[in-house]
């Protein structure tokens, strides 16, 4: 698992306009850390190492030590707010995070083997990713930077589910929990003309939409 540094200073000024300055002065992000039993801390984060991690898919589902004069606490990231239409973070939300306690994550999924997918290449079919990430729940120290689910042998009519995906030790699926109605599908192979029509009735219903 990557390792994830950040520096962090504690906001004394609050509200809007605070936050606001905070992020004209182009060196800090305001965000605030909550959770553990303990009251929520608003901090001001180091704009240019934040920026740099936000780059990297494994910051969202990995802990991070964050600095804060002096003082590390571990976190992960709960919400990262963008500005609406410029490259900006306005705002960080970081959770405190017990490493004897269990927490809930999303971790990126990796769709593997797609050149070697028997649908795909045999049998002419169209592959579909319906899951980008899945919700698991584990403790810090088993937290996956993502997690795999390999295609190479699926074919053309068959799908794969979240109980196809192999989790860490100790790992479990969130959905899973709630029983095997929720094993949604993640990932198949249709005939590009079953696409096609499901493509062509997306659209119609579209169109009906509109001219209502």
């Amino acid at each position: 698992m990557k390792l994830f540094k950040l520096n962090a200073e504690v906001r004394q000024d609050l509200g809007k306009g605070a936050s606001r300055r905070l992020r004209l002065t182009n060196d800090f992000v305001p965000g605030i850390i909550y959770g553990a039993d303990k009251a929520p801390t608003p901090v001001m984060v180091d704009k240019p190492s934040l920026y740099k991690a936000v780059d990297d898919e494994a910051f969202y589902s990995s802990i991070i030590t964050l600095n804060v004069a002096g003082k590390e606490e571990k976190v992960v990231i709960r919400d990262l707010q963008r500005h609406p239409f410029k490259p900006l973070l306005t705002h960080i939300d970081f959770l405190r995070i017990d490493l004897t306690q269990k927490l809930t994550m999303n971790v990126p999924l990796h769709i593997t083997g797609q050149e070697a997918c028997v649908g795909v290449k045999d049998q002419d079919g169209v592959l579909h990713v319906m899951a980008t990430d899945i919700e698991i729940s584990c403790l810090p120290t088993a937290l996956p930077e993502y997690l795999e689910l390999d295609v190479s042998a699926l074919e053309v009519g068959h799908t794969l589910h979240l109980s196809d995906i192999t989790l860490p030790e100790g790992s479990e699926s969130v959905a899973l929990s709630h029983g095997a109605d929720h094993d949604s599908a993640v990932v198949n192979v249709t005939r590009p003309n079953i696409a096609a029509a499901e493509e062509d009735a997306a659209a119609g219903e579209g169109e009906e939409a509109a001219a209502e």
